[in-house]
């Protein structure tokens, strides 16, 4: 017999309803909801353990978010026909889940935690990337893991004016701007989105906005949470401490490790062994086995030490740990054009953060292909972040992205894909890369910054160059202080309250991310981060217009340079030819690459090659496929056959007409033997074209003198 479900209804503000239900699936979990919205089902679990590994100092969650293919009638690409490794979708999907949730439980809480949403059935008027973070959250609640939520995510958009709280994939469609916020009932936690280059009082009247949704979705899962009975949480004891040693610590070295946070040390290195040198320096006056028995819990209280006497420096100080104002951007240096075959690149240095970055211009063969449970297509722009160990001084092995280089390089993607051509305008696949070499804070930054340059000095006709820059905040909730920082280092990120991160051009803000860590951000807050932010941006943009303020006018020499023809569609079989012979043959013998597509005013072919010979020599060819002869005109051809009539000549690519007997010259022929040889080039005029056949007759002496007939120069005189 079918379980009994408990369920929960919520009203979005325009009428449609979600429902979240458990107690039928996957009742060994910890917890366990299927959410529902239209046709759209997500199964959301969360298992815990409860005790945790020995020596765990941090929350080891893990979030996965798939999308299986059978969700919507759909067998999977490939040889294995099954799903496989997370998508980069899907692994970005599982980020947006995993940062709203880990700030939510408690901060000594240890145990391993694994999430799993998993999309069982699809409907694109509700998309399901939106919902995840509910599902998650009201698994969550459901279940006897301690939590301090809820939480929530949605979806806000605007359009013609509107906000829209989680849109159908038609309404998304053209849509000015696009946020995923989650939050809890009181404070918002995460931002992510893009723009059209949208103002600052935009963007935060859309956070409101979502915020208000967020509310009700967040106190429907408290009642489902009692419907449930799973108000009571299990009990678990992760972390032992000794006050006793952290009073000591604090009393010993508190005031030391704030003159080095107000020292101003620049580099990071030198402010690492200064303050590692405190540290080692405490531990030397205790007796080896105590040291080495309190080991960790020195390591958590002196971290703890660093961290208020950072905080409190900034805020007592003004001055940053690398001695810069609160809203000072770090010396910036540029370059473009530092690789001599990359068809564009750029290094971008902001203080002890840089990325050298390339661009690379393909052809419709070099599209990704998009192969999904609800996407299916293909992709002109790429961008891809690599953050190596040594960018950070570290021994790592290379084994692949990991989840934040896909993160990173997903918000650089969407900050400069807003300033691209337009689809009829750009031909090209775009790929850029992004590999920081130095990284001290706001990477990601650093790549939409040197994507930009790279991309205009690749000659890509960009509509504004982009900037990027990632702001921190320090509050003290007791007193109400706080500072809003400008262009964060790796510390003030890891120290800090928020990371903010802002790209944009000098007319709006076209991308933004942000991840809060702290409760009772307030509006007026986030406000004065997004003023502080364009300021900083605007500097960005003005240090790197010092190197190149506007695409080149030519593409380098090494890149595939493009000409786009559009045909009638009644053409494009001709171009084609039967079996693709003809546009193979056309870059069989050129050597340039040919791409065919119709498009709602027809065809348009496009002829990409890095020799203008070679392009010139394929462009004349489809020209000449396509054009349409004209009575009158007089034409090269070539003699393709005789026949005891005449001869036909293919006078334009793909046609030929009949050369007759008549028309070879102007004295009467007996027969053609020896007239024409097959392949003969002849200059030929066209005379006719049959109105009912279509077929084409040509005339060669009308474009020869005539000769007098014997006896007529006498007559005339």
């Amino acid at each position: 017999m079918k379980p009994t479900p408990i369920v929960q209804s919520i009203k979005l503000r325009d009428g449609r309803e979600i429902t979240i239900e458990t107690g039928v699936l996957a009742k060994q979990a910890n917890g366990s909801v299927v959410l529902r919205m239209g046709n759209t089902m997500l199964l959301a679990t969360v298992v815990a353990n409860k005790t945790h590994k020995e020596g765990t100092d941090f929350l080891p969650l893990s979030v996965d978010y798939q999308e299986k293919f059978a969700s919507n009638g759909k067998i999977p690409g490939g040889f294995l026909k099954r799903e496989g490794r997370l998508s980069d979708y899907e692994i970005l999907v599982s980020r947006l889940i995993d940062r709203a949730l880990r700030p939510i439980f408690p901060d000594d809480f240890h145990a391993d935690v694994q999430v799993a949403v998993t999309m069982i059935s699809a409907d694109f008027n509700a998309l399901p990337d939106a919902l995840a973070g509910l599902a998650a959250s009201a698994a969550i609640m459901v279940s006897d893991i301690p939590f301090n939520g809820p939480i929530s995510e949605v979806r806000v958009i605007k359009k013609n004016g509107n906000l829209i709280v989680n849109p159908t994939s038609t309404e998304l469609e053209g849509a000015d701007l696009e946020l995923i916020v989650a939050g809890t009932a009181k404070d918002i936690l995460m931002v992510e989105g893009e723009m059209n280059e949208v103002s600052e009082d935009e963007m935060l009247e859309a956070i409101i906005f979502a915020h208000d949704e967020i509310k009700v979705q967040c106190l429907a899962q408290i009642e489902f949470m009692k419907k449930a009975g799973k108000e009571e949480k299990f009990a678990y004891v992760h972390e032992t401490h000794d006050l006793d040693l952290k009073i000591a610590m604090t009393e010993a070295l508190y005031d030391k490790v704030y003159v080095v946070a107000k020292s101003g040390t620049a580099n990071k290195n030198e402010r690492k062994v200064m303050f590692g040198s405190i540290k080692e320096a405490y531990i030397a006056t205790l007796e080896p086995d105590y040291a080495k028995e309190k080991a960790s819990l020195i390591s958590h209280y002196y971290h703890d030490i660093e961290k208020d006497a950072m905080r409190n420096a900034v805020m007592d100080e003004r001055i940053r740990l690398d001695g810069r104002k609160l809203d000072q951007i770090r010396p910036i240096w540029t370059e473009v054009d530092y690789l001599p075959s990359a068809h564009g690149s750029a290094v971008f240095s902001r203080g002890e953060t840089q990325s050298l970055t390339t661009v690379t211009l393909g052809t419709k063969l070099d599209e990704q292909m998009i192969d999904s449970a609800m996407r299916s297509g293909y992709n002109k722009f790429m961008l891809h972040y690599n953050f190596p160990g040594f960018s950070t001084g570290e021994v790592k092995p290379n084994r692949g992205v990991g989840r934040r280089e896909v993160g990173h390089g997903n918000l650089a993607l969407r900050g400069l894909k807003k300033v691209l051509p337009k689809q009829d305008e750009n031909p090209y696949t775009i790929r850029v890369v992004s590999d920081i070499l130095e990284s001290n804070g706001s990477s990601s930054m650093a790549t939409v910054c040197a994507g930009s340059l790279a991309l205009m000095d690749a000659g890509i006709k960009i509509s504004s160059p982009v900037s990027g820059i990632a702001m921190g905040l320090i509050t003290d909730t007791k007193t109400g202080r706080y500072a809003v920082l400008s262009d964060i280092l790796g510390d003030e990120d890891h120290l800090g309250d928020m990371d903010f991160k802002v790209t944009g051009t000098a007319k709006g803000i076209t991308a933004t991310q942000m991840d809060l860590k702290v409760d009772g951000l307030k509006y007026e807050i986030v406000k004065e981060a997004l003023e502080q932010a364009k300021q900083g941006r605007l500097h960005i943009l003005g240090e790197m217009s010092k190197t190149l303020a506007e695409p080149k006018p030519d593409l380098k020499p090494s890149a595939p340079h493009v000409v786009a023809l559009k045909i009638e569609r009644e053409m494009i079989g001709a171009v084609i030819g039967p079996g693709g012979k003809v546009v193979q043959e056309i870059q069989r013998q050129t050597g340039a690459t040919i791409n065919i597509e119709e498009t709602p005013e027809g065809g348009l072919v496009s002829i990409f090659a890095v020799n203008k010979d070679v392009l010139d020599a394929a462009v004349k060819w489809v020209s000449g496929i396509v054009a349409v002869p004209t009575v009158g005109d007089v034409y090269d051809g070539k003699v393709k056959s005789i026949q005891p009539f005449g001869a036909f000549v293919e006078f334009m690519p793909g046609k030929e007409g009949l050369l007759h007997i008549s028309e070879i010259k102007w004295e009467r022929l007996p027969d053609m033997e020896g007239v024409l040889e097959i392949g003969e080039e002849v200059k030929v005029k066209l005379i006719e074209v049959d109105k009912k056949s279509g077929k084409y007759r040509l005339s060669r002496k009308v474009l020869l003198p005539r000769e007098p007939r014997p006896g007529q120069e006498v007559a005339q005189a």
